[in-house]
């Protein structure tokens, strides 16, 4: 997905806390240092008068202006996630280079995070020519320098040399049976594919899927396993031929299913404008599918079109998305990545940081960065916010559901 282009932050002349203690209604309600608890109901109704309306998705909801990166809260149970002294620093930036931007992996067993750079979009310096560069980021050596310090620190990162199979990766999770599991957008008339990839040197990698029935695919887009079985469900958009590194597509924007040890591929999910993240609750009951339709690529940005997750039963038989609804709609932006964690909240990479719903839909928090982050993955060191630029930690307590596929 393209990162869209933040605005200034938001001034709202309200009369909100934003301090550690919030309110005289949440007296006891105490927040981690630099945090902001924002109640609801001090914004339902700002009069006619009003002159600071976000007549743009693209300007962030910051009433108390505060200077990001911090922790917004807006209900009481957010708290649970981040812990009583979370902070969001700043691991690794490059200015200039969106280097952070797609397919966030956590591999335990290396206590590394794999990540891709931005595909097509702005500052990715990729497109019909040129493919986009996989990472690696060392958290032993996060861990280390932020210890030494109390402020932002600058890790080196690791490319990695990839074989030309692998063009445009764009989602990942994992492992997947030890190694990576990618799939990619394709570049040119090179076809998108999903590929498992050795997360040790040399990187080898092998195409587990590139094309459906004889059809190329448009460009695949974000990838997540069924729990409690190693088959594969992943989104399939048409960014690549709106940031210019695809052809014209020639298939609907639909979710599939593929089941690797059979070969068969089908097609479990339509009626998208653009389905972009997927994810699945962790007794695999449901699935989320984000919608970032309003984000066109070189058709603009179209703020009537969805910005909005849907969430879906998962058939026990055929494994078919059913009963579709609306779980959130992102006030900022679009919703891109989503990840859960273990109980059940869903965080996902929206126009100004990563938003958070509890599990009935409800905005109960935002990591604010006043940029668009696409994607995080939960780390045993926190959460790992990639911004395209900069990658962030926020060292919070919830946990990460565990993505990896024996």
């Amino acid at each position: 997905m393209t990162a869209l282009t933040t605005g200034a932050i938001l001034t709202v002349t309200l009369t909100l806390v934003s301090c550690a203690k919030a309110s005289a209604s949440d007296s006891n309600l105490t927040v981690p240092p630099g945090a902001v608890y924002i109640n609801p109901l001090m914004y339902d109704v700002v009069g006619a008068d009003y002159t600071e309306w976000r007549n743009l998705s693209t300007v962030g909801f910051n009433p108390t202006n505060t200077t990001p990166p911090f922790i917004q809260v807006f209900d009481p149970s957010f708290l649970n996630i981040t812990g009583p002294s979370a902070t969001i620093r700043s691991i690794v930036s490059n200015p200039g280079f969106a280097f952070a931007h797609e397919a966030p992996i956590y591999v335990p067993d290396l206590n590394a995070v794999f990540f891709s750079s931005n595909d097509g979009g702005p500052l990715g310096y990729n497109g019909w020519y040129n493919n986009s560069v996989v990472s690696m980021l060392n958290m032993t050596e996060v861990d280390m320098a932020l210890a030494s310090t109390t402020g932002d620190v600058n890790i080196q990162i690791q490319t990695l040399n990839l074989p030309d199979t692998v063009q445009m990766v764009n989602g990942g999770t994992g492992p997947y049976k030890g190694d990576l599991l990618f799939v990619t957008s394709g570049r040119a008339l090179l076809p998108p594919s999903i590929v498992r990839v050795n997360p040790s040197p040399p990187y080898n990698a092998t195409v587990l899927l590139d094309n459906f029935l004889g059809r190329q695919f448009n460009s695949l887009n974000d990838v997540k396993i069924l729990p409690g079985t190693d088959i594969i469900f992943f989104t399939d958009p048409t960014y690549g031929w709106l940031n210019g590194f695809r052809p014209e597509p020639m298939l609907p924007s639909q979710v599939y299913r593929f089941d690797p040890s059979t070969g068969q591929v089908r097609v479990i999910a339509d009626q998208f404008v653009l389905p972009n993240g997927i994810a699945f609750t962790p007794d695999g009951k449901s699935a989320f599918v984000t919608d970032t339709g309003s984000s066109g690529g070189f058709l603009g940005t179209n703020q009537t079109l969805p910005a909005t997750i849907y969430k879906f039963d998962v058939d026990p038989q055929t494994q078919a998305f059913t009963n579709r609804r609306v779980f959130a709609y992102s006030d900022s932006g679009i919703p891109d990545g989503i990840q859960l964690d273990a109980t059940g909240n869903v965080f996902s990479g929206c126009g100004e940081g990563i938003h958070v719903w509890n599990a009935e839909g409800t905005l109960i928090g935002k990591f604010y960065l006043n940029s668009t982050a696409a994607e995080m993955i939960f780390t045993k060191s926190g959460l790992v916010i990639l911004d395209a630029e900069t990658m962030y930690l926020a060292n919070i307590q919830a946990q990460g559901l565990n993505l990896a596929t024996l």
